[in-house]
């Protein structure tokens, strides 16, 4: 028990410092471009701290496990919106641009789509469908390149002009997003394969791995991403990044382990007499990301409220996950 633990610990700490180099990387390619962050979160970001999703739902995937990807991509999207956003939301609500928001939550509930279709009418996930969600996940990185060209450019402040001397190297910029997304994968892989041990020893079922601590620690990379970026003042980044990930988790994560290895909807578990995944998992994900999108693209900003509901539900789903 005394080697996974020490390793958890490593992990963390790569966690940690690769989310402060990739924040810091991902800032400065927003303002050397003049680039919104939330744009740069919903599409930089979000690849990097995907990373341990693809790795884990495609090596799951591969080795016969299509049930650990299925629920580590829906879980990773609950997570994602209803604790790492949460939290965010929580302590720093304010102004979201429905303008860029539009883009990657249109592709969210066109994956979302997608993925109803065949968890419900057809009860697999086949490799025509996965092939499906990789066109998808192409055409969203198209629409926001050629987002990111038609940005207009904001006026720079005589702060930003400070800014801008000390603003890092192209060759700085990609060094800190390299390394800072390598740390996180490694970091992240750490925390997963150790903290799984660690659960497995204390008596915590699979399925229950698979859809909270394993979803967990995939998306740890978003969850230290969002706390560095309100740390150092760049809330859009981390709100850009939770959905950009929420679209990557269900057209790339899936599509990748789908496309590998096609597998049936998972019956591990039954609520009310049903399967859990159709009536609890892919509903409360819809929900959260509802609760979190939907108003904010009417009203422009975020409240405080949203974070303390998407908390709650949070903890209502984990509860009910550990009670099956």
């Amino acid at each position: 028990m005394i080697k996974p633990i020490v390793l958890f610990i490593i992990g963390l700490a790569c966690l940690i410092k690769g989310g402060d180099w990739f924040v810091d990387g991902a800032s400065a390619l927003a303002r050397k471009f003049n680039l919104p962050e939330l744009l740069i979160g919903a599409t930089v970001v979000s690849i990097g701290t995907t990373l341990p999703e693809v790795m884990v739902s495609t090596m799951s995937a591969l080795s016969g496990h299509g049930e650990i990807a299925y629920g580590n991509a829906i879980g990773s999207v609950i997570c994602n919106t209803a604790l790492i956003a949460a939290i965010t939301i929580a302590v720093h609500p304010g102004p979201a641009d429905p303008k860029t928001l539009r883009v990657p939550v249109a592709f969210f509930y066109i994956a979302a789509a997608i993925y109803c279709i065949a968890a419900y009418v057809m009860g697999r996930f086949t490799r025509p469908m996965g092939l499906i969600m990789l066109a998808v996940f192409v055409c969203y990185m198209v629409v926001n390149v050629r987002s990111m060209k038609n940005s207009p450019q904001p006026e720079a402040s005589e702060d930003d002009d400070d800014a801008s001397e000390e603003d890092m190297s192209m060759g700085k910029i990609l060094m800190f997003l390299v390394l800072g997304a390598a740390l996180i994968a490694v970091g992240a892989n750490l925390l997963v394969e150790n903290g799984t041990l660690i659960a497995q020893a204390l008596g915590v079922p699979e399925s229950v791995i698979a859809l909270t601590f394993v979803a967990l620690g995939t998306s740890l990379p978003e969850l230290v991403t969002a706390i560095t970026s309100l740390l150092k003042g760049h809330g859009a980044l981390s709100l850009g990044n939770v959905i950009g990930a929420n679209v990557f988790n269900l057209v790339l994560v899936s599509g990748v382990s789908v496309t590998l290895a096609p597998f049936d909807v998972p019956k591990s578990a039954v609520f009310m007499g049903h399967n859990a995944s159709l009536i609890l998992e892919i509903p409360v994900m819809l929900l959260v990301m509802t609760i979190l999108t939907v108003p904010t693209l009417i009203r422009g900003k975020l409240t405080r409220a949203q974070g303390i509901i998407l908390l709650a539900i949070y903890a209502v789903f984990c509860f009910i996950q550990f009670t099956l």
